[in-house]
């Protein structure tokens, strides 16, 4: 099978995805185009353009698949490539635009939001990698749909949109290090240095920590940029000002072995985000034997039990207040050596990739019998 892979905001996570897809699916034959996570307006809008107009050759060779990731502009793409538009499409969804948090950074007006319905409608099958994220998705469009003035299809759009499929990102095989019972808990919080991340609630939960004298190992990893939330500094003071808290890792971790050293090492992975469509970084944790503590929203509980989930709230003092409370149980936990693994092999690549196999090959089946 040959198959067309068009990433247009090719970040780490759509990576992670793509690399699985084609260690796992050895038996296709792989053309990709991907552009850089960059520039984000310009980068959704302006990748049909840049790819009809400079890698028409490609776009144009044969193939029997064609896989676009959502923030890729496929309508736009088919109508200056015609070709594109006897292979059989599937769009898949990391993300979707109905569904970022309120901020004074939020993307305003709905045209990315439209541009993921429009590519959504184009496609011959749609996948999630999350119920969270095709609900969110399907909500979205809908709500959107309710707005807008007239003549809108909401019925219509609702019915072709209804057969999207959930399939996540995989993970690969758990490699899982148990932990030794001990007096301090190993806390990693992996996640993009941004606002949709909770820093703010990390903020109060270490504020939390430090105030109830709880003896926590802090690992503050992920991806960091030029610009960062204010919170951070203030986290950083926090941790080495307690009498409780030390600080063991501090910002993004190149070495990819370093890195898996890491995870192996922590007790506990933590999420305080108010936008995560699967929680990669979550659930790569978690397979190398870190307990999940995460909220009790988003798509975390589809992963994991109310055991892992601490109850959310708008209010980031009673949230952090919540998630000590689990903080201090699991550190009881950790004294008597009982902090088990959490098995999450329903995701793993060996469990996915034949599923993914499966719809590919349906696809490209049907379109060959029309």
């Amino acid at each position: 099978m040959r198959v067309l892979v068009l990433s247009a905001y090719h970040a780490d996570s759509h990576r992670y995805w793509l690399e699985g897809l084609m260690t796992h699916l050895p038996n296709i034959k792989w053309t990709v185009l991907s552009l850089p996570p960059r520039y984000f307006s310009w980068r959704i809008r302006g990748n049909s353009l840049t790819w009809a107009m400079q890698q028409r050759d490609t776009l144009t060779a044969s193939y029997d698949l064609l896989i676009a990731t959502s923030m890729t502009d496929l309508s736009a793409l088919r109508g200056l490539v015609p070709e594109l538009c006897k292979i059989p499409t599937v769009v898949y969804f990391h993300e979707n635009q109905f569904a970022y948090p309120q901020s004074s950074r939020q993307r305003e007006g709905v045209e990315p939001q439209m541009l993921n319905l429009y590519t959504a409608l184009a496609a011959d099958k749609v996948l999630f990698n999350s119920h969270y994220n095709r609900r969110s998705f399907l909500d979205g469009v809908d709500n959107l749909m309710r707005r807008l003035p007239d003549f809108t299809p909401r019925l219509e759009v609702a019915a072709e949109l209804a057969d999207a499929m959930i399939l996540p990102v995989g993970l690969s095989s758990a490699n899982y290090v148990k932990r030794a019972a001990g007096d301090r808990l190993r806390v990693l919080w992996n996640h993009r240095w941004e606002y949709d991340k909770g820093p703010d609630r990390l903020q109060e939960l270490v504020k939390a920590c430090s105030s109830a004298a709880l003896p926590v190992d802090f690992y503050v990893a992920g991806q960091q940029f030029r610009q960062e939330p204010k919170e951070f500094n203030d986290i950083k003071s926090i941790i080495l000002a307690s009498d409780t808290l030390t600080l063991c890792q501090w910002g993004y971790v190149s070495d990819h072995n370093e890195y898996k050293a890491i995870l192996s090492s922590c007790d506990i992975v933590l999420s305080t985000a108010i936008h995560d469509f699967q929680g990669l970084s979550v659930l790569q944790a978690v397979t190398m034997g870190c307990v999940p503590l995460v909220p009790e929203r988003l798509c975390y509980p589809e992963w994991f039990g109310r055991d892992y989930c601490y109850l959310a709230s708008d209010n980031v003092a009673e949230e952090a207040a919540n998630c000590l409370a689990k903080l201090q149980y699991f550190m009881a936990q950790k004294r008597l050596g009982k902090l088990a693994a959490v098995d999450v092999s329903a995701l793993s690549w060996e469990v996915l990739a034949p599923k993914y196999a499966e719809v590919f090959r349906d696809l490209v089946t049907c379109r060959v019998n029309w």
